[in-house]
């Protein structure tokens, strides 16, 4: 997929592609409401109008992403609404059939998230959880019954809390797709700290991206 990528906006890579194959194997609705949070380039948001989707949205903090993803949607043709916001303020009243997340999970040196630049896109505080907590929180309740949210992240992160943070919020949520993949620039360079932490074993030098699905079962009539 040819795709617009400058400066600043995060590449789409592997777990950006575990994530679009694990949407086209999970058989989307034609004309599904789609949300794709975190959007970046607007691979994901690309993939799922690819697959059926009636209405996407696409959604990042970030001004440079957003016009990334203005720019490789309308080149397409793609009836994709772009907003530049944090996806996690969207109003209550606005439900999805799907949502799409690739949000940023790499363990940072710092407490508090990053406020510019290109680290946004993936230093995620000391434990990479300082979105992802938030997002299985919220998620929830912005599905339609019935509906299926897609979340990609690496291991190091740890699996079992997102699981259970959606199985708190009302999903049935496992994880759906694994890959193991080496080390990228940003894990590289905090190899130390990441052995340091405990979080990675001393000589590791790769991490398992997963997908984890949760969806939101019908009502009973």
């Amino acid at each position: 997929m040819w795709l617009l990528r400058p400066p600043g906006v995060y590449r789409p890579q592997a777990d950006t592609w575990l994530l679009a194959q694990t949407l086209r194997d999970a058989g989307v609705p034609f004309g599904a409401r789609v949300l794709d949070m975190c959007t970046g380039t607007g691979a994901l948001a690309i993939a799922a109008a690819g697959v059926g989707a009636g209405h996407v949205t696409a959604v990042d903090i970030s001004r440079r992403a957003t016009l990334t993803t203005r720019f490789n949607t309308r080149v397409r043709r793609l009836p994709v609404r772009v907003e530049r916001r944090n996806a996690l303020t969207l109003p209550a009243h606005r439900q999805f059939d799907v949502i799409l997340a690739n949000p940023p999970y790499v363990p940072s040196p710092r407490q508090e998230l990053p406020r510019s630049g290109a680290a946004r896109a993936w230093d995620a505080a000391r434990d990479g959880r300082a979105l992802l907590d938030p997002l299985c929180a919220r998620a929830p309740g912005m599905l339609a019954d019935g509906g299926m949210l897609l979340i990609v992240h690496s291991d190091v992160c740890g699996v079992e809390p997102t699981v259970e943070l959606l199985r708190r919020g009302g999903l049935k949520a496992a994880v759906v797709a694994r890959r193991t993949v080496p080390f990228g620039p940003v894990m590289k360079r905090r190899i130390a700290l990441l052995e340091e932490r405990g979080v990675i074993k001393a000589g590791q030098r790769e991490e398992e991206l997963v997908v984890i699905r949760g969806d939101r079962r019908d009502p009973p009539p």
